[in-house]
């Protein structure tokens, strides 16, 4: 029979990082059903909770929505996690004028390398392909909102609800 000192703790550990991921997963699940069951209009398809961007996808998502909002996040930040309520407050807000999407830094290192992203929370802001502006930062609601009224004003709601071809 083994024994470990520090077994309980060790379990722990595991434990934690075992329903971290457990947890993403599940959110990235809700996000794909919510995703599909988000209300189109016409041709157009509007989007009321932020999507989950991935490695994978996000050239994609940055290519199809005009006015993308990017939280980057990690589920250990608190930060990031006094940032979320809001980002899913706003998206909804704001559905027709702008997207918002959440991408995992942990979980998508090549993005986030990509741009440079340090400092979790970060929230960018892309237009049009482009990273255009941003917070870095816990930032309160009246803040985020204040950032995204200049890029919000000059895009029209077609535009965000419209796919578009080519990549940044």
């Amino acid at each position: 029979m083994r024994y470990y000192n520090n077994s309980i703790n060790d379990r722990a550990d595991g434990h934690d990082e075992e329903l971290e991921r457990i947890m993403q997963r599940k959110m990235n699940e809700l996000s794909l059903r919510t995703n599909r069951n988000d209300h189109v209009q016409g041709n157009q398809s509007t989007t009321s909770t932020p999507i989950i961007l991935t490695d994978h996808n996000f050239n994609e998502m940055v290519s199809k929505y005009p006015l993308l909002i990017v939280d980057f996040w990690a589920p250990w930040c608190g930060p990031c996690r006094m940032v979320s309520p809001v980002i899913a407050e706003l998206s909804k807000e704001l559905t027709g004028k702008a997207v918002f999407g959440k991408l995992n830094v942990d979980e998508n290192p090549m993005i986030s390398s990509t741009f440079g992203i340090q400092s979790i929370p970060t929230i960018a802001i892309f237009k049009n392909g482009k990273a255009v502006d941003g917070i870095i930062g816990a930032a309160s609601k009246s803040q985020i909102m204040s950032k995204l009224s200049t890029h919000i004003s000059n895009t029209s709601s077609s535009d965000v609800n419209s796919s578009r071809s080519g990549i940044y």
